[in-house]
Formats: structure tokens, sequence, C-alpha cells
């Protein structure tokens, strides 16, 4: 099934991508589509693809079959451009604990041969509110601090589009919507966010649009709304109109959650 970006430019294109590893079939025939300045979600259960995905669009691995743009650029013949175009966050956070805050993004910025890494790194920690625990070891901070620092890290350099690969795996509630809320203020300034999570409520909260990857294969998308006009009448009564993306999920994975 493609997922459409509708009116706008696409930041990211894949067409047909398949990728086998030994006997399993990770990706069998993956076509999407994710306009400029959006958040969309890639939702699947553990062993969906989701990850393989993301690696093959970070040119970390190389599809059997198929393609995949990322910013207009081949993530094969132009891997190099490709790799200057996005950031990529993993699913824990990547930061070096022994390092404060503020000197963790130095050492990044300086990595990444930018002029004034001390401006940047203030300018980063104001922006995800971590300015008062910028002089503490990374050790130190709570686990929706870390990974927070681990996106402003990722950030560096203003790369237009952001993996994010099950972003608040392992965080409390309190430590996920902190997460929820940076990942919100990084479309605000027009970056496009393409996460992978298995919440569905971390789905529901943060995607403008959003593909249900299932086995390997994309078996629905679009935007809530779209994907609620999924079920069929007696579902919907069921479920008083307004149907859950858990109830939505369940329904076109049917019912297996594993």
């Amino acid at each position: 099934m493609t997922t459409p970006a509708g009116p706008g430019p696409a930041a990211i294109q894949v067409q047909g991508l398949r990728k086998t590893y030994g006997e399993v079939a990770a990706l069998q025939g993956v076509d999407l589509e994710v306009r400029r300045g959006e958040i969309f979600a890639l939702l699947g259960s553990n062993g969906a693809g989701k990850t393989t995905l993301i690696r093959i669009l970070s040119t970390l691995v190389r599809a059997d079959a198929g393609s995949a743009q990322v910013c207009g650029h081949d993530v094969v013949s132009q891997a190099t451009d490709v790799r200057s175009s996005i950031s990529l966050t993993g699913q824990f956070a990547a930061v070096d604990e022994i390092l404060t805050g503020y000197e963790n993004l130095v050492l990044v910025a300086r990595l990444r041969h930018l002029a004034e890494p001390k401006a940047i790194a203030e300018e980063l920690l104001a922006r995800f509110s971590l300015t008062e625990a910028g002089s503490r070891r990374a050790a130190t901070y709570s686990g929706g601090m870390r990974r927070r620092l681990d996106i402003a890290m990722s950030l560096i350099g203003n790369p237009p589009v952001v993996f994010l690969d099950e972003p608040s795996t392992g965080l409390d509630p309190q430590a996920r919507l902190e997460v929820w809320e940076t990942v919100k203020g990084l479309a605000g300034r027009g970056t496009t966010v393409l996460l992978t999570t298995q919440y569905l409520e971390e789905a529901e909260q943060l995607a403008d649009r959003i593909a249900i990857l299932h086995e390997g294969r994309i078996i629905a998308g679009g935007t809530l709304e779209e994907l609620r006009r999924i079920l069929p009448p007696g579902k919907v009564e069921q479920v008083e109109k307004h149907p859950s993306l858990e109830e939505i999920f369940l329904a076109v994975v049917g019912g297996e959650t594993r």
C-alpha cells in the first residue's frame, strides 16, 4: 500500500523497498512518501520492519530491491548527500555520560567542523530547556533530559530531516511527555520528522500522518481521521464513532500484536 504525501514537496520517497535477512523478509515492497515539515509516524509491533526501513533511509543498510530518496538524493548513489541532510537518533540515548551536557554538544559541533561550537551548544541548551543542567555530567540526567540532550545533539548542523527510532522507549510517562514536546517543536521549526514507534498513543499525539507497518508491508496509512474510516460501520458503533488508534491498529493487523 502507498501512503501518498498529498500537496507539498516530498522530503522522503520510497518505492518498492525489499530487504531479507536469511529467510526473514523484513520489508516486502514498501512504498512511502513523507512531505517536508510534517511528523510522520511509522507504527508497528516488534519485528514489523520499522528499524530496517530507517536504517536503509539513513544509508546504514542497503535494500535488496526498490529505491529511496531523501531530500531528492538517492540513498545508494548519493549516500554522502543523504547523510549531510539527515540526523538519526536511535532507540537509546547516545550521550557521553562522563561529559557535561554542554561538553557533549560542543564535541559534536567540533566533530562536524562547525564555526562557534560553544555558541551552538548554548543555543541548543536553551532551546531544549537544559541550560541549568548544562554544566552537569550527563550521567546525572533523568531519562527525559538525557533523551532531549540526545535529540539536541542530533540537530547540530540543522539537518532538514530527522529520523527518530522509537524515541520514548524505556522512558517514564513524564519523560515521554517531555520528548513529545521536543518532537512537536522540531516540526514547528520546519524539520521533517519520521519516527518509528510501537506506542499507539505516541503516534496519535504526534503524527500528522501515520502508516501501519505489519510483517514488512504497509497495510494502512493516512491521517488519524482517515484511518478511523477504515473500520466497518459495526465496529465504529462499538467504539462510539471515534475509534482509538488502538482499535484501528488491531483491526487492520487482524488482532495480532506479536
